[in-house]
């Protein structure tokens, strides 16, 4: 491909010299560092990393003023600051705070035990409660935390507080959302331009819709409650331009694989990776939560996408809240850039035990498999169990092994059940999936995606292989430490099942 950034051979290998990444020390016009990555997939995708000298220009005021990214200029606004630079310590105003069942009870008592027992929290109407890790249990303990959350929302008349009370049945709990990261998108609590806290470390996927968000723990999140405010370092930030057209056969999952796999679990530590480029743009909002949600499995603090009409349409019966989108400076300063052309890239999986351990899936044929898991934050989404189906009905095959399917929210559950997949002459994805002879939708949650007790929906409590669309395949994450997790989107998730080893989706789409 061309590239302003020069191109190399796809068996080239490149080094990258830290020391000409100092920000301090950056030649006047842009230069080329050089990086050693693992070898492409394809002789369309080109790494390439850039540093980048902004010029100081002057502003309206006739002070100096230098360029921002979009993460330092939310972070600039939200301190009150005019502007910030990379490795700044800056106090910070939440805009949202979210805090769920596994991590709210610490939270909580932190709270209560540093700023009192009779203390309010700093914004009733700012602080978000959701229910959805360790719900469908009959584990004392897991079922305590949820109430722990309710008594707490009740004495601090949170507004937003996502309540479930009949386990048997999810339905009967109209204010029981599920998974905490979709939920906050649909009930409209994700704005460009704010600052969003959680506690839970895949918050950075609320960075979609242009904006920052972040996981922090429990002693952070009790200061919030009672402040709201944190003090926050400001990232340096990673760019990734991904041009080209999107191949029908790949989806956001892919793409989030190969970057991870091409900059290693630890290669974006406390950085933003902001995402840009005409693949990007054609992406919908529940593609880019995708790409956000797993930028902390390449270590980075958050992750963004520029806010665009698709934001904004998909924003219009989410909020009546104000918001004020931001974009990096032309002139912005970026630690490193990196190009891809996806219009060539093949479907990935990442092999046990690590989400970098990236491979073709195409490679992986002759890997038998167990069973495969459809749901969580990463792919549970609406589109990602439309895409599925879409899968299943191009083959007209049934599973030869077990594929369990748990919905993120209520809503996904709602729509698994009514949107009709386009040309299947008017089915659901419900209708689609029984006939493909799948386990019935579960009632929505996290699930098995973090394992959880052993009477968790789906939970792996035996040493199998699974083939997953969730977002982390360490030893234990889903259940039994000897367990093997094949991290993977939709379409190869559903062709995996077909075959009963790992599959590439091409086999059934094309």
């Amino acid at each position: 491909m061309a590239s302003s950034l020069g191109s190399a051979h796809p068996g080239s290998s490149f080094f990258l010299n830290k020391k000409d990444l100092s920000l301090s020390v950056v030649p006047p016009t842009s230069q080329l560092s050089i990086y050693k990555c693992k070898k492409p997939f394809s002789k369309n995708i080109v790494m390439a990393t850039t540093t980048q000298q902004s010029e100081r220009k002057p502003a309206t005021t006739g002070s100096l003023k230098a360029p921002m990214t979009m993460t330092e200029k939310i972070l600039a606004k939200a301190s009150e600051k005019s502007g910030v630079k990379p490795g700044d310590n800056v106090w910070v105003n939440v805009d949202v705070f979210m805090t769920n069942d596994i991590s709210g009870p610490g939270s909580i008592g932190i709270f209560h035990r540093e700023f009192g027992k009779n203390a309010k929290v700093w914004d009733h109407e700012k602080v978000v409660v959701i229910p959805d890790h360790y719900i469908f249990t009959s584990d004392e303990r897991a079922n305590r935390n949820v109430d722990i959350l309710r008594e707490f929302s009740l004495e601090q008349n949170i507004k937003y507080f996502y309540d479930i009370k009949d386990l048997s049945n999810f339905k009967a709990n109209p204010d029981y959302k599920g998974v905490c990261h979709i939920a906050l998108a649909q009930e409209g609590h994700c704005r460009p331009g704010e600052v969003l806290l959680g506690t839970d470390s895949h918050t950075c996927t609320a960075g979609a819709f242009g904006q920052f968000a972040t996981g922090i723990g429990n002693t952070e999140a009790g200061f919030v409650l009672g402040t709201g405010a944190l003090l926050l370092k400001v990232p340096h930030t990673l760019r990734f331009v991904m041009d080209g057209e999107m191949p029908d056969y790949l989806l956001a999952k892919d793409l989030i694989l190969q970057i991870i796999g091409e900059i290693s679990v630890a290669g974006a530590t406390y950085k933003s990776m902001e995402f840009v480029g005409t693949t990007i743009e054609s992406l919908n909002m529940e593609e880019r939560m995708t790409l956000c949600n797993m930028v902390i499995e390449a270590g980075g603090k958050n992750g963004v996408v520029p806010a665009d009409s698709t934001t904004f349409k998909y924003l219009e019966d989410k909020t009546s809240v104000s918001y004020e989108p931001v974009y990096s400076d032309a002139q912005a300063s970026f630690l490193s850039e990196f190009r891809f052309d996806i219009s060539n890239l093949e479907p990935l999986v990442a092999k046990p035990h690590s989400p970098d351990n990236r491979s073709l899936a195409r490679e992986c044929k002759d890997i038998k498999i167990d069973r495969v898991y459809i749901g969580s934050c990463t792919g549970g989404k609406t589109q990602d169990f439309l895409a599925a189906a879409k899968l299943f009905l191009a083959s007209g095959k049934k599973v030869k092994v077990p594929t369990f399917l748990v919905p993120a929210t209520q809503k996904v559950w709602v729509d698994i059940y009514t949107l009709t997949v386009p040309g299947s002459g008017g089915k659901t994805c419900s209708q689609i999936f029984e006939e493909a002879g799948c386990d019935t939708p579960a009632s929505p949650s996290c699930a098995a995606c973090m394992g959880g007790p052993k009477d968790t929906y789906a939970r792996m409590n035996e040493a199998q292989v699974c083939v997953s669309t969730t977002n982390r395949n360490f030893p234990g994450r889903m259940g039994h430490k000897e367990g093997q997790i094949y991290l993977a989107s939709p379409y190869t998730a559903a062709a995996s099942a077909l075959t009963g080893c790992i599959t590439d989706p091409r086999q059934f789409l094309h």
